[in-house]
């Protein structure tokens, strides 16, 4: 039976962990959990067996490492790890009834822009382990312990243009429901729904008890089953081993009540044994798939935002070249600054979503809108409306674009509809849907709902959800089509209430050839939202427009106790103060750091030391802006993309200082060099290069050793140049040990030597187990270990 057929009935029960199986079998220092499958497969066949005869219905095989970037320093291939691996549960299984996953984990590096490696890059060496799966016949594919959305969205990618096999995914969250990018459990239901897998849900990083909120927040909005794999509670360390504190039984009562509340998919992670599977199976083996009360998630997001439409939201429409020189001028030549700024200034004002179209005739509209949506990405969490007549646009925008994004457009015409909607539904987009068809925009009301309605039932035919269907009624000119006008309001009220979807307009289009167009626009938004505009596509920046928006939101009790209207009115400025204010058009360097836009943090560097000293410009602007940062990421405001690329800002402003120090004299104004490295054994790094990037903005001179670095080369290293802070990371929990010898050498040879260690195994007990002078839970902790050493 078909995995999917069974999922519809019965609770499937994965296996528990592989890891913690293999470490008790005694895995050597250094060696590839994954190596065993040909070096000594008799025991990872018994770890199957044992899963097997402890209840489990799917078996996972041991290729959760096996990518081309962690085994670059191996003699092993990808093909061979995965086919011994496969071959290993196949003979486990022998005629059981029993499922065998590809288990796909993180490739261990960080995507753009976070990180150094592409989209595409990552969607190929995803492509190269499924198409093996695909060749050894798995039953399913398992992406799992995932933190970075834009990286499940290429393995999903990956798993659904090379196979057609079944896919189930979970992401590891933190107890306070974000991952270590910041990706929130709205965007990654809303996000991995949209792709279609059939499954998705949370693993590992937390035991039951502290997973419990979560899954009931996931319950509450996926649609598709829900997939569950906790840890054995939290890990410590006795007598050098890593050991859990949750027994089979507890693990198991928690596990029953995940299956109770509508949980089919469950397991173990971290810590977990065959015990612990097979108490879960005596717990749930009389309880019955119970269905769950699901709320319809209508909304876009980016990783760390979602924007729930469940009132009126604002779409900024100023990133568009229709009628504006400066924004074609920038387009033609390449400016990206302007357009940011732009971006920038409407999420400032209030925009919630913005529409981006770089259509001119003149220039690469696929590249350029591929460039503008991974700009705009990098420095502000909003989400996007891809705008564009060219399908290839569109699909380009939205396979590269991270999160949920809105389509703008399709309309009536049976080739529009047939050539965007499946495009909409591969990428799970929502989409705007005008109404108007080959014959034009028709004059009257019925007429244009006719054109909706079709749009909406040709969309289910695509089996794309109503909830990701929002109707543009179109706006004509008051001052051509008088008559006309009224029919678009009209249009509206019908949508609404004969078809419940979401509504959009363009607003402005109603005042063109008429004088004092702003009376006359916010006129008719406010006709708009009473006949029910949800999406108002307006310019932000116009103050009035947004001031009937707020006013419109308490008259129709949407902001409860006009708790937003009033907000907007403390401290309101006069005329005169907006326009003094408007003519002093040059951002200050604290601005732009925050905001990331590197490009401008060098320019407005060279002008400031024109009349600043470096150290001024240093302590007066960079670092304040740097403690702000690490303020807002400390206290959720912001989040790892947004972190790093402030970072990168204060780096590209540094260089121009130097340069200008250099002109002058030889001196150094670097705060202490600092040694990072990843330990013996370990080959993971991303935590070990984002707190390389932090301490760098800081203006530390970092030695990174890279990883599977001997505890020999650091002691050297720290010698030869004279250390007095070392950072160690790693991520796996048999690497421990030889972080502990490496502390133990570096104080052996120099007792004055400092030891900061991180990671995510790693918490302020064990770090005082193993001797570290310091725990950093994160990059903005050691920044501040930094200070404490080095100053």
């Amino acid at each position: 039976m078909d995995i999917r057929e069974k999922l519809k009935n019965d609770i499937l029960i994965f296996d528990g962990a592989m890891g913690t199986m293999i470490q008790n079998l005694g895995l050597k220092m250094g060696e590839l959990p994954e190596s065993l499958n040909l070096n000594s497969p008799e025991k990872i066949i018994e770890i199957h067996k044992k899963y097997i005869e402890s209840g489990a219905n799917v078996i996972t095989t041991n290729t959760f490492g096996v990518n081309e970037i962690k085994l670059k320093e191996s003699s092993y291939t990808v093909e061979e790890l995965i086919h011994s691996g496969v071959r290993n549960a196949k003979k486990a299984i022998e005629d059981k009834d029993v499922y065998i996953a590809l288990d796909v984990g993180p490739i261990g590096e960080l995507l753009e822009p976070m990180g150094t490696l592409s989209f595409e890059e990552a969607y190929d060496i995803y492509k190269r382990q499924i198409l093996q799966g695909v060749k050894d016949e798995v039953d399913l594919i398992l992406i799992e312990t995932m933190t970075d959305l834009y990286e499940v969205k290429a393995a999903i990618l990956a798993a659904k243009e090379n196979s057609d096999l079944p896919i189930f995914c979970t992401m590891s969250y933190e107890d306070d429901g974000r991952t270590f990018t910041g990706c929130n459990l709205t965007s990654m239901v809303m996000v991995l729904q949209g792709l279609g897998v059939d499954a998705l849900g949370v693993n590992c990083s937390l035991g039951p008890k502290e997973l419990e909120p979560l899954i009931d927040e996931v319950l509450s909005i996926s649609k598709v089953p829900v997939m569950v794999q906790p840890n054995a509670g939290l890990p410590s360390v006795i007598d050098g081993n890593t050991v859990f504190n949750i027994l089979p039984d507890e693990f198991a009562k928690y596990g029953a009540r995940f299956v109770q509340k509508g949980v089919r998919v469950i397991g173990g992670c971290c810590g977990t044994t065959d015990r612990h599977i097979k108490a879960l199976v005596n717990f749930i083996k009389d309880i019955k798939p119970q269905k769950k009360n699901v709320d319809n998630i209508i909304g876009v997001c980016t990783p760390t935002k979602s924007v729930i439409i469940d009132g009126v939201k604002v779409i900024g429409e100023r990133i568009n070249p229709t009628g504006k020189k400066l924004f074609k001028k920038a387009l033609v030549d390449e400016d990206i600054e302007y357009i940011l700024k732009e971006a920038i200034a409407q999420v400032d004002a209030g925009a919630e979503i913005l529409d981006v179209n770089v259509g001119l005739p003149e220039i690469d509209e696929e590249k350029t809108m591929i460039k503008v949506i991974k700009e705009i990405q990098s420095i502000l969490d909003i989400p996007l409306q891809i705008d564009s007549t060219d399908p290839k646009v569109i699909e380009s925008g939205l396979r590269i674009y991270n999160g949920k994004a809105i389509v703008n457009s399709v309309n009536g015409e049976d080739k529009v509809l047939d050539t965007i909607l499946p495009i909409v539904k591969k990428y799970g987009a929502s989409v705007i849907g005008l109404t108007l068809d080959e014959k034009g925009i028709p004059k009257g009301a019925l007429e244009r709902f006719e054109i909706a309605k079709k749009i909406v039932d040709r969309a289910k035919d695509y089996c794309i959800d109503k909830e990701d269907i929002i109707i543009d009624c179109l706006t004509l000119t008051a001052a051509a089509q008088q008559e006309e006008v009224r029919e678009t309001l009209k249009t509206l009220t019908l949508v609404k209430e004969e078809l419940g979807v979401k509504t959009a307009l363009g607003v402005s289009n109603v005042s063109f050839g008429l004088p004092n167009r702003g009376l006359i626009n916010k006129t008719f938004l406010a006709a708009s939202l009473y006949a029910g505009l949800d999406l108002p596509i307006i310019d932000p920046l116009n103050k009035a427009m947004m001031d009937t928006i707020k006013a419109s939101k308490v008259l129709w009790n949407q902001d409860k106790g006009a708790t937003e209207y009033l907000k907007s009115h403390e401290n309101i400025k006069s005329i005169e103060e907006v326009k003094k204010e408007s003519k002093e058009s040059d951002r200050d360097l604290f601005e732009i750091i925050l905001s990331g836009t590197k490009e401008e943090a060098k320019s407005v560097t060279a002008e400031l030391l024109e009349y600043k000293e470096p150290l001024d410009i240093i302590n007066d602007y960079i670092v304040p802006a740097l403690d702000l940062i690490g303020e807002r990421y400390e206290n959720g405001d912001i989040f790892l993309p947004q972190l790093i690329r402030s970072a990168e800002t204060v780096k590209s402003s540094f260089e121009i200082i130097k340069e200008k120090i250099f002109e002058s004299s030889s001196e150094d104004i670097s705060n202490g060099k600092i040694i990072l490295a990843t330990v013996n054994g370990d080959i993971h790094d991303i935590g070990k290069n984002i707190v390389k990037v932090l301490l760098e903005s800081y203006n530390y001179e970092i030695i990174d050793l890279g990883k599977n670095v001997s505890s020999e080369t650091i002691v050297k290293a720290a010698i030869e140049n004279d250390i007095k802070l070392v950072g160690l990371s790693a991520l796996m929990t048999t690497t421990v040990k030889s972080m502990e010898d490496t502390i133990e050498k570096l104080k052996d040879t120099d007792p004055s030597v400092k030891v900061m260690v991180g990671g995510a195994v790693l918490n302020k007990e064990y770090s005082e187990m193993i001797n570290a002078d310091f725990y950093a839970k994160d990059a903005k902790e050691a920044v501040e270990i930094a200070k404490t050493v080095l100053g």
